[in-house]
């Protein structure tokens, strides 16, 4: 009898090992297709469902009286998923001449953005048409479904109903590739095609403006037809509207000035002192911020940045001065807190004759601070600049100068306030050791005299001056000048705004500053005494200040009322000539209009709207 042989055969094994290899390549092939290559899931997924980012209402901005500024207006962006455009087997080939006809672009435009939108992701949706207008979405929208890969998605962009503060506003923009990858490394919060803001208080409150995006799952059918919400829209999730502002900005004032600057470079900077809140931010040539929404915006901003007059520029916070005479309210204050000088010192001048350097107005040859004021006596201020820094009490001149150099900065100079105004420059009050260097340590009051009258290396923003101005207005303090009076949702402003700030100056002097800038409007001599009111009780410092480009600027520096300063501001003309000629009256023009509502100076009003400066031989 035969024993069973009960191991399996050669033949057998290596039939069992081909079935089990076999097994083996498809458990790989499967692994790889499901774990590791995610492009077939995505693949899978964008066939059947389609999520779709849900862009949040960016925030309004009011201004201080709830006048509304910049609202959004519902565009349509154009989404394309590349490899659903481009499937090799599908039974319909792409109609790309149709296609082209009805967007009214070229062939060469449809590659270029083709390409573009593959290099963002191939399995992934991306911005094709950017701001597409309602009109011409519904003509689209209606055959959109011949085009596999393609889809409407709803965004917004900004209008400015009052077309007022084009540069304190800004505008928003598509994301550029260095914002981008910055934000990678910090929230990664933004994708190509986003909108972000690029200047102004959109760009300053970009987080608290645009809110939080949502993101809702349709289905979709092989016609690119969208079917209704995936699982009865269990997985979307609802975007959060971005929060609204209140500025401190007053819309009627800020369009007021805007017509009193029509014809003019320079700006306007107002200030409600007890606050720090800006109320007027004029900077002129000015434009409509509607230039700068939707499709067209690149080509106007190429226009704006090639017009000679440079509209682009914010003068308010870019633009640096000499501040001429307004300058002299600094120098008196320093001069008179370090005890260099009182308020009965009196310095001799002789008028055109004095030297070294010549006073340009006619009064007493030997004027106190008071008169010296009145009168903006060049020889005054530049004795008490030099008493304060040949001060024996410094122990030399040049630590007299830097004892003079950090009052100034205290006072707001030579910085940058860092609160959410864009784009602000530093100006420049030159620092012992640029003296040094310039004059090889040999220098002292007379080298540099030209700083106790706002001239030489000294450079002030318009929105400095208007701070001074608001300082004195208060007696010997201020709060950081800033554009949000508050938010919508009653989130409290940066602690930076509402910061008291008191440079050291003892408030006496500080108040024998504010009656000698009075009597500027009120005294016999003042040199603004043309533009008192007699129901308005104004202050002010006049500033003609010297530059190389041409005429003199027309500077001023006001607040009023005197008892209780409700605005202070400041006004450059560039190559205006005398501070009274322009910058006074509009600035006198500017307070009448705010405290009042209205004004009664019909002529002088028409006079300054009116006006025009010639800048062809400085331009």
């Amino acid at each position: 009898m035969r024993t069973k042989n009960n191991s399996l055969s050669p033949r057998k094994l290596l039939v069992m090992g081909v079935f089990v290899a076999v097994g083996i390549v498809f458990i790989l092939k499967l692994f790889s297709l499901q774990v590791v290559d995610k492009s077939y899931v995505a693949l899978a997924d964008n066939n059947a469902l389609r999520y779709v980012t849900q862009y949040p209402a960016r925030g309004k901005v009011f201004d201080r009286n709830g006048e509304l500024l910049v609202f959004n207006e519902a565009v349509y962006d154009l989404m394309v998923t590349p490899r659903q455009v481009m499937k090799k087997d599908s039974p319909d080939p792409f109609d790309t001449a149709t296609f082209c006809r009805l967007l009214d672009i070229d062939k060469a435009s449809f590659i270029e953005r083709m390409e573009k939108a593959k290099k963002e992701s191939y399995f992934k949706p991306s911005p094709f048409m950017t701001q597409v207008s309602k009109e011409n979405y519904a003509h689209i929208a209606e055959v959109l479904y011949r085009f596999p890969g393609f889809y409407f998605q709803t965004r917004t962009v900004r209008h400015y109903p009052k077309s007022i503060a084009a540069h304190t506003l800004g505008d928003i923009g598509e994301i550029s590739k260095g914002e981008l990858d910055k934000d990678k490394e910090n929230e990664n919060y933004y994708r190509q095609g986003d909108y972000i803001g690029k200047s102004g208080i959109e760009k300053s409150y970009e987080k608290e403006l645009r809110g939080v995006k949502g993101l809702k799952v349709m289905m979709v059918d092989v016609h690119n037809r969208e079917m209704g919400s995936f699982m009865d829209g269990e997985y979307d999730i609802e975007p959060v509207a971005g929060k609204d502002i209140y500025l401190g900005l007053d819309a009627e004032l800020q369009a007021y000035g805007e017509r009193l600057m029509v014809g003019k470079i320079g700006s306007i900077v107002a200030i409600e002192p007890s606050t720090g809140q800006i109320l007027a931010f004029v900077t002129s040539p000015t434009y409509d911020p509607n230039l700068l929404v939707g499709r067209d915006r690149g080509k106007h901003y190429k226009e704006l940045q090639e017009d000679p007059m440079k509209p682009l520029i914010n003068r308010a916070t870019n633009g640096t001065y000499p501040p001429g005479s307004t300058f002299k309210s600094v120098v008196g204050l320093i001069a008179m807190q370090s005890g260099s000088i009182t308020p009965a010192t009196c310095f001799h001048c002789s008028g055109p004759a004095s030297l070294p350097i010549k006073c340009t107005h006619s009064h007493g040859p030997s004027p106190d601070f008071a008169n010296a004021i009145m009168n903006s006596c060049n020889p005054y201020f530049y004795e008490a600049f030099k008493a304060t820094i040949n001060n024996p009490k410094f122990g030399g001149v040049k630590k007299g100068y830097e004892y003079w150099k950090d009052m100034t900065y205290k006072l707001g100079l030579g910085h940058k306030f860092n609160t959410d105004v864009p784009a602000e420059r530093s100006g420049n009050i030159p620092s012992r050791e640029y003296y040094d260097k310039m004059y090889k340590d040999q220098w002292n009051a007379v080298t540099i005299r030209s700083l106790g009258i706002g001239q030489g290396e000294v450079l002030v923003t318009p929105l400095q001056l208007a701070n001074i101005a608001a300082y004195i207005a208060n007696e010997g303090f201020y709060y950081p000048p800033h554009l949000i009076k508050c938010f919508g949702d009653s989130t409290a402003i940066p602690e930076v705004m509402t910061t008291k700030i008191d440079p050291g100056i003892n408030p006496k002097y500080v108040r024998t500053m504010k009656a000698g800038l009075r009597s500027v409007f009120s005294g016999s001599a003042g040199t603004a005494r043309r533009y008192e009111l007699s129901d308005i009780a104004q202050c002010g410092k006049t500033g003609t200040a010297q530059n190389p480009h041409g005429n003199y600027h027309s500077n001023f520096i006001a607040f009023a009322p005197a008892n209780d300063p409700k605005i202070a501001l400041s006004v450059i003309i560039e190559n205006g000539g005398y501070g009274a000629t322009w910058a006074a009256p509009i600035a006198s023009l500017m307070i009448e209009k705010y405290i009042r509502g209205y004004t009664i100076r019909e002529d002088l009003e028409q006079r300054m709207m009116e006006g025009r400066i010639s800048y062809k031989n400085e331009r």
